[in-house]
């Protein structure tokens, strides 16, 4: 921490702006631009171009009159900036929803949080925001890649003075059931699956805490609300989903943009009953034919949306370049994204020898037979 060239704390936020730190730049058509300051960057747009060394030492808040006669509008970007600009290898929890989970979840200073499903670590960034320095965040995944990009996500936001945050690899139940009992006030389960995870989300949460499932179809959200219910140890589920549409504002012409941000997921919520109490019963009659038919998971299957190879080599190669970027204040590649070439490079090996391998097995499969 002591080579680290940028301030720690709330400090990162302040000040004029530095090399090696990310920057979001405004046009005067209200397009946004994200890039890394360097000593030797230079920005290039149809809206306006300029060295980057013009902008470092300048207050936030800056806007630059370029050589074009186009205005540029220099400020850090806000966290809901960061997370929809920043590497991704899944798909983000959008800021409009991490936001909902945070309130209705009621993640506070020093609350104790599981969440499963880091993705790209876009969640993760806003529940230690909230837990802060005295909680604690426990994320599961299951894909090592994805895991790699997230922590390089939420480190190149917080910093190396990151609240309280353990990344586990492995299988949410494992992780649950080795907690203490009622020792959890959150879990947070961002998945395909959720409610394959309520018993050991009952066991570790405590007696008031909240489960919370974030899913993207109808199907998801009926059957996690049923098994909820069937499970007889929590509260009744209310399920939601969040919207956003910005307005058009120019003096009396005010109506509602033609574009919005609709449907991204469904939000799930209930709370853990006292251990040794039964739930209430809902005293409403259920709608007819709610239950006359199959339900549909009990015809339909699963499937999660696989990854590119591809794609997941060149995030994890931008997360290390940005690394880099970060502590040179240069776009030149460095340790980090050297480290990560020879990574990928032995990854790469070890498949080439494992389809060999593969190959071989099957030759001498077939002159056997």
């Amino acid at each position: 921490m002591t080579n680290y060239p940028h301030p720690l704390g709330a400090e990162r936020r302040r000040g004029p702006f530095r090399a090696g730190e990310r920057v979001q730049l405004t046009d005067t058509k209200n397009r946004k631009y994200t890039v890394m300051l360097t000593h030797d960057g230079y920005f290039q747009s149809q809206r306006g171009s300029f060295h980057h060394r013009d902008l470092i030492g300048k207050d936030e808040g800056t806007v630059l009159d370029t050589t074009s006669g186009h205005r540029l509008l220099a400020l850090r970007p806000l966290v809901n900036d960061y997370v929809l600009s920043m590497p991704r290898g899944a798909t983000v929890v959008y800021p409009k929803d991490a936001g909902q989970i945070v309130q209705q979840a009621d993640v506070f200073p020093g609350a104790r949080v599981v969440e499963a499903g880091l993705g790209s670590g876009a969640l993760a960034l806003s529940l230690l925001s909230a837990i802060g320095m005295d909680g604690h965040l426990t994320s599961v995944e299951r894909r090592p890649e994805f895991a790699e990009i997230a922590r390089a996500n939420v480190e190149s936001w917080f910093g190396p003075q990151l609240p309280p945050w353990d990344v586990v690899l492995g299988d949410l139940d494992s992780v649950l059931d080795s907690m203490d009992e009622g020792s959890i006030d959150t879990v947070v389960l961002d998945m395909l699956a959720p409610w394959e995870n309520i018993d050991s989300a009952a066991h570790a949460l405590r007696s008031g805490g909240v489960i919370i499932g974030y899913v993207a179809t109808t199907t998801q959200m009926s059957r996690f609300v049923e098994d909820l219910r069937t499970s007889e140890c929590f509260t009744e589920p209310q399920a939601s989903e969040t919207m956003v549409r910005t307005w058009h504002l120019d003096g009396l012409s005010v109506r509602p943009d033609h574009r919005m941000v609709a449907h991204t997921g469904f939000l799930v919520v209930a709370r853990r009953i006292g251990r040794g109490s039964m739930p209430l019963v809902p005293t409403k009659r259920p709608a007819p034919a709610a239950h006359s038919e199959p339900l549909a998971w009990e015809t339909d299957q699963l499937q999660e949306r696989a990854m590119s190879t591809k794609k997941l080599r060149k995030v994890r190669r931008d997360v290390a370049h940005r690394a880099d970027v970060e502590l040179s204040g240069t776009s030149e590649a460095g340790e980090n994204s050297a480290a990560m070439n020879a990574q990928l490079e032995a990854e790469s090996q070890a498949r080439a020898a494992a389809k060999r391998a593969q190959r071989q097995n099957e030759r001498e499969t077939d002159n056997n037979d």
